[in-house]
């Protein structure tokens, strides 16, 4: 648990009586829907941030881990036999940028966006979720970017979109400075440009990344140099 972290016994009354009250008011709605009315769009319009806010007195980040609760707890609530995969996901990404603005230090929102709704089957949401993902790697990029790594192993695999792949790569590579971010990590541009046969834009990278000096493992150096050796090689020709 980190120093900005409290533990749920330290939560004011005050916010628990607001997630009781948010709730009860929540199941008497859903008591007065017919069970085939209740459904994954049910989804009510995102608060927020500034409405949150006022709601927290003064305890943002302890609200902001409760409203993740009954977001993620939402559709099993109701009759959605399919959880996550019926979600209006304009909402849903509406309540997790309302909910990472009230904290903007909770990695929560984050790995429910990467790990939880991008891996839908459905690749529209799938899309909306990781581009969710994307656009707020950009406010704190040396503490966002695992999340961002994971939206392009899902776009290249999942999706099969190599291009959308390389663009959330490209950006951890040229937007991170923090030195505690791994080479692997801004080296994913790299291997995404060889799956392309992108191998002279591959080429000029990896060349540029061994002359930065910044690989100081000699393995690591050794193995990236070989495979510029072995890009250089497909380059000329038989």
């Amino acid at each position: 648990m980190t120093r900005d972290e409290r533990p749920l016994a330290g939560v004011p009354a005050t916010i628990w009586l607001a997630l009781a009250a948010l709730l009860a008011a929540q199941i008497a709605w859903r008591a007065t829907q017919a069970p085939a009315a209740a459904a994954a769009a049910d989804l009510p319009p995102p608060p927020s941030a500034q409405a949150l806010r006022l709601a927290s007195f003064g305890e943002p980040a302890a609200l902001a881990r409760l409203a993740m609760l009954y977001l993620q707890a939402f559709d099993y609530g109701g009759t959605n036999l399919n959880p996550y995969g019926r979600l209006d996901y304009a909402r849903l990404t509406g309540w997790l940028e309302a909910i990472l603005e009230l904290d903007p230090r909770s990695e929560y929102p984050l790995f429910a966006a990467a790990r939880v709704y991008a891996e839908n089957p459905d690749p529209a949401r799938s899309r909306t979720a990781l581009e969710f993902v994307y656009r707020e790697f950009f406010v704190d990029p040396d503490r966002r970017w695992p999340w961002l790594a994971h939206a392009a192993l899902l776009a290249k695999h999942r999706l099969n979109d190599l291009p959308l792949a390389r663009r959330y790569a490209a950006a951890i590579d040229r937007n991170t400075r923090s030195a505690n971010v791994p080479l692997w990590a801004r080296q994913m541009e790299i291997f995404i440009l060889e799956d392309m046969n992108e191998l002279e834009a591959a080429r000029i990278l990896l060349g540029g990344l061994l002359e930065s000096g910044a690989i100081h493992d000699p393995a690591e150096a050794r193995f990236l140099q070989q495979r510029l050796e072995e890009l250089e090689r497909r380059l000329s020709g038989p």
